[in-house]
């Protein structure tokens, strides 16, 4: 259920855990990205990052479309991606050859979508900046209000909460939207989501999709689906 706050859709909890429905108090998500091999970052690394002072819980991921061709793309691909929980007071921690971190905080506006009762086992992630300083905030009131609210709308099967982010340091990437999704088939969930947004606002080229589909300060540096491999608490 939606209600609204201030004027600001509020869903009747917006912060949840990666992996059921319950509150997340963290302040942020840290993301790695790596080649892998899984299982030595999972022994390893996972370990070494919980032990970190203000990280809650780990899950790590696989990307199920590799080398993707039909979205821009400006950060190198990975196979596999590392997210974790974190407090106010978290510390990005160095990272060994091979694996790229960046911290994110939440935003200051709520995540949108709805809460299934589910365990979250896929994502969708989605990495943008502005093209300019200026168009910071632009882009991220038109992601807020149009884009991430009609993709919302339309409850496309398997997605759940929508939540916004910003890099802790203001860098690229400059956003992060962390679809969460309960299915098995995150792709299959990615690629039915357009067609309904479509059917709600109008096909391509209409006035109305192209202004939920493109901002003039869009740069989309990173897109793609991710299924669960494992999770840890610290």
């Amino acid at each position: 259920m939606v209600v609204l706050v201030d004027g600001l859709p509020r869903l009747g909890a917006v912060t949840r855990s990666i992996s059921r429905v319950e509150d997340r108090t963290g302040a942020g998500l840290y993301l790695e990205m790596t080649d892998g091999p899984v299982a030595a970052y999972a022994g390893a690394r996972v370990p070494e990052v919980l032990a970190a002072h203000g990280v809650h819980r780990a899950t790590w991921w696989e990307n199920v479309v590799p080398g993707r061709t039909d979205l821009p793309r400006q950060l190198p691909e990975f196979a596999y991606l590392g997210v974790y929980e974190v407090g106010a007071t978290f510390t990005f921690p160095s990272t060994p050859a091979g694996i790229t971190g960046h911290h994110f905080r939440r935003t200051g506006r709520p995540g949108q979508g709805r809460l299934t009762g589910k365990p979250t086992i896929g994502l969708s992630l989605v990495l943008i900046s502005p093209r300019s300083p200026d168009g910071a905030q632009p882009l991220r009131d038109w992601a807020d209000f149009v884009h991430i609210r009609h993709i919302a709308e339309v409850s496309v099967p398997g997605y759940s909460m929508i939540t916004p982010y910003e890099h802790a340091s203001g860098a690229d990437p400059r956003y992060l939207h962390f679809y969460e999704m309960d299915t098995e088939d995150p792709e299959a969930s990615f690629k039915a989501m357009t067609p309904l947004v479509a059917k709600l606002l109008g096909e391509p080229g209409t006035p109305a999709f192209e202004h939920w589909a493109r901002h003039p300060e869009l740069r989309i540096m990173y897109v793609n689906s991710f299924r669960r491999l494992g999770e840890r608490s610290a």
